[in-house]
């Protein structure tokens, strides 16, 4: 990136961002990308820490999970569902509408 070239929100570069659960007591965004080029840009940028998702997902960075798969040209993170999957108070039964807040993540 030039100095001169502004960040790039996350939705611009990926080829796939979802939500789902992974159980009733958890759930996971998965980040994917179609050309490693761009998945070592979004790798490289030191964005997908848990200090940064702690504040965009509202959820203590002791419990947040991020791996990064090279093979698969995929970032995923897993954190606590805030509500047990369809427990009183859950709006998302199939926490399919979750990773919105990643969309317009900026990257480097």
């Amino acid at each position: 990136m030039t100095k001169t070239q502004k960040p790039t929100p996350l939705h611009e570069l990926t080829s796939l961002v979802r939500s789902k659960n992974a159980g009733p007591f958890d759930l996971t965004f998965d980040i994917m990308f179609e050309e490693q080029q761009t998945y070592r840009r979004c790798v490289s940028s030191h964005v997908f820490t848990a200090e940064r998702m702690e504040k965009l997902l509202n959820v203590d960075r002791a419990k947040i999970k991020i791996f990064f798969s090279d093979d698969a040209r995929a970032i995923k993170i897993s954190i606590p569902r805030p509500v047990v999957q369809g427990d009183f108070g859950d709006h998302d039964s199939h926490a399919g509408q979750q990773y919105a807040g990643l969309l317009m993540l900026e990257i480097p």
